[in-house]
């Protein structure tokens, strides 16, 4: 009998594991049928439609609800999960011009991806207006296309028309394009790859040396096949080592605190409000500054992309010389996820939180009473009382654009920079959890909560503008210099010649 189970037990697991093992592996080039990825589109739509708080905020329904439809109709008898993602998804989101609405690939694909290079356009290019810059070149051994050579076109479209083209698959706040500029220049080949595809040669036109307009034929990177089967073999088995980083320099990465050798200024970078132990990194740096009476300070903000409200607030009471609030406004559009809880990341947890923090209201919206209703005080410990220079980019983003806003306009404060990539009127940042299709597993960042800045000014689509404004220098990107930062050494230059303007006690 024990005899009998045993061998019962045996047969059993073996046809688990053969089951398990035989599972197909993962492939980013299977094509999913028309009806897969029409469901998919379908229950998205339904989902934003009903949940999401911001879809009708800057184009009328009618508008919306065309460009669906017109979308529903591109959908192909068969598409990977790639160009479902970016070729129908991503122009659709665009239109919400909800900066916080993002697609991203699924689970599945970010593994196979992981550690991979991949073929692509060659050239890495500072995009601004309607230039184009070279930065890098992938191609090591071309000698043409070097730093500073300005792209003027690349396979027949010129700049104008082929950067509004990819800005047209990227999200935005409101109308600000300043966060796309940045996208492109942080890796223009991954872009390019993904909106227009692979080609094994580009035309490229740019300017030479002596002022003419050229055009040169560049291959495409390649990665480069390895020949032997032992090392193809080893690579797939193996992930990529990941070097062990001691964690001060971990933190660095996420904020970073510097006092300059003339004991003048100082230069406070913070990346995100999310990472990096900031409670503690502010207290201390404040009151290092307190104590060695510095009395200017840089705050850089150009690669924050947000976080937590409340340490953008907290970092607000530090420098700012008045109460503040968070929102006039933050809503949502029902109290819970209803019939899609089950497609969102976190699942009823979402609706738990939503039950705790929000209260119906007359007009049928739910309101965060608490961050509409509180006002926060500066601080009274290790409060900076100096001037204060704040960088801004298009990567100013989200909690870093709040923190902009309640400081810009008041007195020893400027914002120097870029407008930033964050909405100035408002945006739907709070609660933004993830959604994903049950076909092809596509990730999509949904947001909750509609929040209208305090004090907000009208809806007209911008970012939070700088009070100095410091546009891309072509000099400077030659030079490898940091221009904003350059300016905001000269202001501070020029406070400490004006002894009677600069605080005494900061």
């Amino acid at each position: 009998m024990c005899t009998r189970y045993f061998l019962a037990f045996i047969i059993c697991t073996s046809s688990l594991f053969s089951c398990t093992t035989g599972k197909k592996a993962y492939s980013p080039y299977r094509k999913y049928p028309k009806e897969a990825l029409q469901k998919d589109y379908i229950l998205l739509r339904e989902a934003l439609e009903a949940k999401h708080p911001s879809l009708y905020w800057y184009q009328d329904k009618d508008s919306i609800d065309a460009f669906f439809d017109r979308q529903y109709l591109r959908i192909g008898d068969s598409m990977t999960e790639q160009a479902f993602a970016w070729h129908i998804i991503s122009p659709l989101l665009r239109q919400f011009h909800c900066g916080h609405t993002t697609v991203g690939l699924s689970k599945s694909y970010s593994k196979w991806a992981y550690g991979k290079t991949f073929s692509s356009f060659p050239l890495y290019l500072k995009v601004w207006n309607d230039s184009m810059a070279v930065i890098g070149n992938l191609n090591r051994k071309d000698s043409l296309m070097t730093r500073g050579t300005l792209v003027t076109g690349i396979n027949g479209s010129r700049n104008k028309e082929l950067i509004r083209g990819m800005f047209s698959y990227l999200p935005t706040d409101g109308f600000s394009e300043s966060i796309n500029y940045t996208r492109l220049s942080s890796n223009f080949p991954y872009f390019h790859r993904n909106i227009f595809g692979l080609s094994k040669t580009y035309r490229v036109n740019y300017i030479d040396s002596a002022g003419r307009e050229k055009e040169a034929i560049l291959p495409m990177f390649e990665i480069k096949k390895d020949s032997s089967k032992e090392k193809t073999a080893k690579q797939k088995t193996t992930k990529p080592s990941r070097k062990k980083i001691p964690r001060s320099e971990r933190l660095t990465v996420y904020r970073s605190f510097e006092i300059d050798s003339s004991k003048q200024f100082a230069v406070m970078t913070v990346n995100t409000f999310t990472r990096g132990n900031l409670r503690t990194f502010f207290r201390r740096s404040f009151r290092t500054m307190r104590k060695k009476k510095i009395p200017s300070l840089v705050i850089d903000l150009r690669s924050n992309g947000g976080g937590h409200v409340a340490l953008s607030t907290l970092l607000t009471r530090y420098v700012t010389r008045e109460r503040f609030g968070v929102a006039d406004s933050i809503y949502a559009v029902s109290k819970d996820l209803g019939r899609y809880t089950k497609h969102f990341r976190g699942g009823w947890l979402n609706n738990l939180e939503m039950w705790l923090i929000a209260a119906r209201r007359k007009d049928g919206k739910y309101h965060v009473p608490y961050l509409e209703k509180k006002k926060f005080s500066p601080k009274k410990s290790n409060h900076y009382n100096g001037h204060v220079y704040v960088l801004t980019s298009g990567s100013t983003f989200s909690a870093s654009s709040l923190f902009c806003n309640a400081v810009k306009g008041q007195e020893g404060i400027w914002l120097v920079g870029e407008e930033t990539g964050g909405g100035w009127h408002g945006n739907s940042g709070i609660m933004i959890p993830q959604f994903k299709l049950p076909h092809t597993g596509i990730r999509v960042r949904f947001p909750l909560y509609r929040l209208v800045q305090y004090r907000h000014v009208p809806k007209n689509g911008s970012g939070v503008m700088p009070d100095i404004p410091v546009e891309t220098d072509y000099r400077f990107l030659l030079e490898r210099k940091d221009k904003k930062m350059e300016v905001a050494r000269q202001l501070i230059l020029q406070q400490q010649e004006k002894q009677d303007s600069v605080p005494s006690n900061p």
